[in-house]
């Protein structure tokens, strides 16, 4: 539910030309929307429901995995903890680094 303003109402937008509606700043900055993302409607028990969407390109989508976010939280904890190497100023040092 949004919050309602101190009077208890919510905020109106006004139907623009093109029939279009700006979105209250405040709900811009609570859902994260920007300029260029989409917007999802349904029409339920007689009011519009907008939620946003946020798109994957076909490219990117591996990085949504289960497995592959799993070995990001991995990833920041080894750095967190200081489990790296490197850097490497020459292949041979990484190569000698990776058969230890």
């Amino acid at each position: 539910m949004h919050k309602k303003k101190e009077d208890g109402k919510m905020p109106l937008v006004k139907i623009k030309d093109h029939y279009q509606i700006t979105l209250p700043n405040n709900l811009r900055k609570n859902f994260n929307i920007a300029i260029g993302d989409y917007m999802e409607m349904e029409k339920k028990e007689g009011e519009i429901i907008l939620r946003p969407v946020k798109l994957i390109r076909p490219d990117q989508e591996y990085f949504y995995t289960k497995a592959w976010q799993k070995g990001e939280v991995e990833a920041d904890k080894d750095i967190a903890e200081g489990r790296v190497a490197g850097p490497f100023s020459n292949v041979n040092d990484l190569a000698n680094e990776l058969e230890s």
